[in-house]
């Protein structure tokens, strides 16, 4: 598994991401490509998860003094002062369930382990998502109903 920038000139890359977006909308927001590039002018990392040679996922992250205008950004930046907050991970259904999700929270906490924390929400009725973060540490900080969605506000100290 590596992460690595995404390639905003590759147009196939952009392509595959907005695709595993779309195939996860329903826990993730919807994303076209002029979002997908304002995400990734602000982003601390936009990045995709690679294995097997392909594209096989991406996260986007931002760092506490960023200018995102999520509301569920928002919500952590009223209540730490420090903080790396994951924005949306997401991965194509045919390289689920090999780790790289694991692999690359291990290296997203790296990068936020001077910050502190990390900081993230799950949709409330993702129960795979939530026992996911709950064996990886993540504890409900608060919940949040954004866009129509309730959402746990999960924190993981580091």
């Amino acid at each position: 598994m590596l992460l690595r920038s995404i390639n905003l000139e590759d147009h196939g890359e952009l392509e595959t991401v907005l695709r595993i977006n779309l195939e996860n909308v329903e826990v993730l927001a919807p994303m076209d490509e002029e979002k997908l590039r304002r995400k990734a002018a602000i982003a601390e990392r936009f990045d995709v998860i690679v294995a097997d040679g392909q594209v096989a996922g991406f996260v986007v992250v931002y760092g506490p003094g960023s200018t995102y205008w999520s509301p569920n950004f928002a919500w952590f930046k009223e209540r730490y002062d420090d903080f790396v907050y994951l924005d949306r991970i997401a991965l194509d259904p045919q390289f689920r369930r090999r780790g790289l999700a694991s692999a690359a929270y291990e290296e997203l906490e790296s990068l936020a382990r001077p910050h502190g924390r990390m900081t993230l929400e799950a949709v409330d009725d993702n129960h795979g998502s939530l026992a996911f973060h709950g064996q990886r540490g993540y504890v409900e900080v608060g919940r949040f109903t954004c866009d129509g969605h309730d959402n746990v506000m999960m924190v993981k100290e580091l």
